[in-house]
């Protein structure tokens, strides 16, 4: 009679060997999420989206039905994917982020810049949602 080792983790050990063979294969085609920060001025409303490594050309910038859509594509190098990569984490393929507009911005006037991997969107505020300072009489 032979004894054979028993491995209560077997199973496991596979399934993390293909998790992480998932993970750290270039993934093309997830959709992926840049990270976006909003903030407002006195006078507009400002956004700023991280889209490092992306080309200016494959980024679009929409308004529609008050909503701002900016969408795009981070492209996988494929002349470095022979390097010997161990771990490739960052996500690639195409991105999409939709922003509700408060109807107080002018959409007609919207500005994009794109600079150093960093989006920036610029809504001006229309003239009568702007704060005004009302002067208080006093009556005698």
């Amino acid at each position: 009679m032979s004894l054979s080792h028993f491995d209560p983790l077997a199973n496991l050990r596979v399934f993390e060997d293909a998790f992480t063979r998932i993970l750290s294969e270039p993934q093309t085609n997830r959709p992926w999420s840049p990270a976006v920060d909003i903030y407002e001025t006195e006078n507009e409303l400002v956004l700023k989206a991280d889209l490092p490594e992306v080309d200016q050309k494959e980024i679009d910038v929409r308004v529609e039905n008050q909503t701002l859509t900016i969408s795009g594509e981070r492209k996988f190098a494929k002349e470095d994917a022979g390097k010997g990569y161990h771990r490739i984490e960052r996500s690639y393929g195409n991105f999409m982020r939709s922003f509700a507009v408060p109807n107080t911005f002018d959409t007609e006037k919207i500005g994009a810049e794109f600079h150093n991997g960093v989006l920036t969107v610029t809504l001006p505020k229309k003239e009568a949602a702007k704060p005004r300072q009302i002067k208080v009489e006093v009556k005698a």
